[in-house]
């Protein structure tokens, strides 16, 4: 079979890492991404079990390593900054990764080891969109936001968990592909202060609201906002100007304590804004014909599974590998990446909400009762035990292998 020439939209972490592999099976690939330049910003993100294993595969462990963020742990604090508990990193290399992983890792350094490992065998355009895109059984012809139009033998969704590609291939009376966790996020980095060091603060305040702060540079520290809120009118906020949202974020934390007044004086001049509506994206639909959905756009975990990364890494490798093994049938390669992949999906979507927002409590003595049971947990050295005696490979799941990719795997 002669290479297949292949349209990737989105250049994050998932689309990057799919091209990683299809460039060196001799594929044709070209990578789309909305922004003018590489998105090398965004918060924190960490890679645990599977995704170090794919790490590995792709010879990119040790530029990892080099990047990663001091982070030794995490710490419960009151409205004084007193410590009620703390759970350290598993750094033994043996046994499940704790609050904090091994390898912790902002968004914006991983994105660039992905593209510095891709930028010669892939094409990369910058500031351009996919519009939309017809295809029958022999090709995609895509139209793009600059008027121009292409065709391709197949095209890849890797465009978010807001996916345009997705939505082009729902059925029309397809139910919404998201799960609504009735939790709101918003992140930003201030400067860092002589106080705020490698193990990452999380003070929890009534009223349904958790502020995080960590820690990734000698002169930048993170703070995230949490507000459990499950009021419809609110999803609309994160589609607002960037100064109402700001203004949103700040009336509903205002008198929440601890360091909330430092956070939200930093809020006023960050340049690194985000917030989001925090979802899991849910479907029976991967693919249709020749267009295939990855990571966010297919499955997207949220930020409570802790497994976003590692979703996407392993997400792109279990792609590539059914395409490269079924060049000349799209159809049975897609299948087998959704029967392949998809266990492990439930595995990384499977956490108890109800005890996320039971963390997130409404009252006073919701946090008391939440402090006491940090300390308690702590005291018996519960995390050390379920660390020890947890398979480091989420729920179990092995990562297969494909000869296809195996010659280039890191020995």
């Amino acid at each position: 079979m002669a290479p297949l020439k292949i349209l990737i939209c989105g250049g994050g972490c998932a689309g990057p890492a799919l091209a990683f592999w299809l460039a060196r099976s001799g594929h044709q690939v070209t990578i789309v991404e909305r922004f003018p330049a590489l998105r090398a910003t965004g918060a924190q993100i960490d890679l645990r079990g599977q995704g170090i294993e794919v790490a590995r595969r792709m010879g990119l462990l040790d530029k990892i390593r080099n990047s990663l963020v001091d982070e030794d742990g995490v710490a419960l604090v009151d409205s004084q900054g007193a410590i009620k508990a703390t759970i350290m990193a598993n750094r033994t290399g043996k046994g499940a990764q704790s609050f904090t992983s091994e390898f912790e890792i902002m968004r914006g350094d991983l994105v660039r080891i992905l593209y510095d490992a891709t930028k010669d065998n892939v094409r990369y355009i910058f500031g351009k969109t996919v519009e939309h895109f017809e295809q029958d059984e022999n090709q995609v012809i895509t139209h793009f936001s600059d008027g121009s139009v292409d065709t391709f033998d197949l095209l890849v969704g890797a465009d978010g968990q807001g996916s345009r590609i997705r939505k082009a291939i729902l059925p029309p009376d397809s139910p919404e592909p998201y799960r609504r966790l009735g939790i709101h996020i918003a992140y930003w980095f201030i400067p860092r202060i002589e106080t705020d060091t490698n193990i990452r603060r999380t003070y929890i305040s009534p009223k349904g609201r958790m502020i995080m702060r960590r820690s990734h540079n000698p002169t930048e520290s993170q703070v995230y906002f949490f507000l459990r809120d499950n009021s419809p009118e609110l999803c609309s906020i994160h589609r607002a100007p960037t100064e109402l949202q700001k203004e949103f974020w700040a009336s509903r934390f205002r008198d929440a304590g601890w360091e909330t007044d430092r956070f939200l004086e930093g809020m006023k001049t960050t340049e690194n804004w985000y917030c989001q509506e925090v979802v899991q994206v849910q479907t029976s639909v991967w693919h249709k014909g020749r267009v295939v959905l990855l990571e966010d756009a297919a499955h997207c975990a949220s930020p409570f599974s802790g497994m976003g990364a590692t979703g996407s890494l392993v997400g792109a490798y279990i792609l590539a590998g059914e395409i490269s093994r079924n060049p000349d049938n799209l159809s049975h390669a897609f299948a087998k990446y959704d029967e392949t992949l998809r266990p492990f999906v439930d595995e990384i979507q499977n956490f108890n909400l109800s005890l996320i927002r039971l963390a997130i409590p409404d009252t006073q003595w919701g946090v008391a009762i939440i402090h006491f049971i940090g300390w308690l947990i702590c005291f018996l050295r519960i995390p050390d035990l379920v660390a020890k005696c947890s398979n480091k490979n989420k729920g179990g799941w092995i990562v297969p292998e494909y000869s296809e990719n195996r010659s280039h795997w890191d020995q």
